[in-house]
């Protein structure tokens, strides 16, 4: 087979008697090397730039060719995007960006100024001009314009300073959202830097990133609780039978323990601190050697800073309502489900996953509460993370549970 030189000077004569080829010459020497190379190089391995001098050109890269060229070279990128935080996962190399989904704007020109953890510390402490929030509600994007830099920060902070090439990117999104909130996503993730967006539910998500197997004839149940929401789930071939989403979880309860303080102790604290507190000392049922922790806030009274102690039990009482709730959503999801699959679910259990799961004894409170046997999956609070991972590794067999756009 001749080489492309070979090609070349058969096909204009030869070398140019000139030291430079005439315009026209040139242009159909590079016309007749693009389509060589275009069509001989492996998956279209190409440098993005050389697309633009071939426009420049009049030459057309074939569609194959860049859509082949293009999927071999995107990154992949699975997020989980929180109401609280915001998970990042890449192939090969698992969770490498894990923050706070808060974002700190000016309130003026709101340009903004901080995300992530940078933004989670202003919360509280900022003055009038800023403003410290979380752009995402219940699971669901409440602020678009914010959302969309939020997630193009996370992105390129994911892939590098050297990255030159649009992610396909799998967004977690809860059972229980509308075809107007899914596209804010997907819409939002293109804006943001994307090649292709998929947006899967967040039960499939961490039933896979848990390691059930979906995609057989069995009945398997998952709880996800995060910050927004509560999304439980009977999952069986791959998809969901029946399934539940309750905008009461992590938030809800530290909510709760702030009131509970507010009205016992007549002492405001900030959302920072009933978090804390929720984590130190929280739990779903009473126990009989109670931990304690020291809290500092705001006497409502005289103003002036003040400090109590709270124990376990008081937090117990304090968030029962919230509990109570999320039970009450398991429950409704058991007695959808169909009597061969519920006899699975004894069989098998139920699956918790989410950063809220990991409240002290919660798998105890379902069970009292269930008749069916709770787990706490390993990782609990990375398993939604974990699936979008393994879902682009396979993304031909979960494009079922998908919803895409593509640019």
């Amino acid at each position: 087979m001749k080489s492309a030189s070979a090609l070349l000077a058969s096909r204009f004569g030869g070398r140019s008697s000139g030291f430079f080829p005439s315009i026209t010459r040139t242009t159909k020497a590079l016309k007749l090397y693009w389509t060589l190379f275009a069509t001989r190089t492996h998956c279209g391995r190409v440098l993005q730039g050389q697309s633009l001098w071939a426009g420049h050109l009049g030459l057309s890269i074939p569609n194959r060719v860049q859509c082949n060229y293009m999927s071999f070279w995107s990154p992949k990128l699975g997020i989980d995007l929180g109401t609280t935080t915001t998970l990042v996962y890449v192939p090969g190399k698992g969770i490498v960006l894990n923050e706070p989904s808060v974002v700190a704007v000016s309130e003026s020109g709101r340009k903004i100024l901080a995300i992530g953890a940078d933004a989670k510390e202003m919360i509280g402490r900022t003055p009038e001009s800023i403003i410290a929030y979380r752009p995402m509600k219940d699971g669901v994007i409440a602020d678009y314009r914010v959302t969309e830099a939020m997630l193009r920060y996370y992105i390129r902070k994911a892939l590098g300073p050297w990255n030159f090439f649009k992610p396909d990117v799998i967004v977690s999104v809860p059972a229980g959202v509308t075809s107007t909130e899914r596209r804010a996503v997907v819409e939002a993730s293109l804006k943001a830097g994307a090649r292709n967006a998929y947006v899967i539910k967040e039960p499939i998500l961490a039933a896979i990133g848990a390691g059930i197997p979906i995609h057989e004839p069995r009945g398997h149940m998952i709880a996800d609780i995060g910050g927004g929401t509560i999304d439980v789930a009977v999952i069986s071939l791959g998809g969901i039978v029946a399934s539940t989403s309750v905008k009461c979880a992590g938030n809800r309860i530290d909510q709760a323990i702030a009131d509970f303080i507010k009205k016992t102790y007549n002492l405001a604290i900030g959302d920072k601190t009933a978090e804390d507190i929720k984590i130190e000392v929280g739990s779903a049922v009473p126990v009989e050697e109670e931990l304690s922790m020291t809290v500092r806030g705001r006497d409502l009274l005289s103003g002036l800073p003040r400090t109590v102690t709270i124990g376990t039990n008081e937090i117990v009482r304090a968030i029962a309502k919230e509990l109570r709730e999320m039970i009450k959503a398991i429950r409704a999801v058991l007695q959808e489900t169909p009597p061969e699959l519920a006899a699975d679910i004894i069989d098998h259990g139920i699956i918790m996953t989410g950063g809220t799961s990991q409240l002290r004894h919660l798998p105890e409170l379902v069970f009292r509460r269930t008749g069916v046997q709770a787990t706490l999956a390993t990782d609990a609070p990375f398993c939604v993370a974990k699936g979008t991972g393994i879902a682009l590794n396979h993304l031909d067999t979960y494009k079922r549970a998908a919803t895409t756009k593509r640019r």
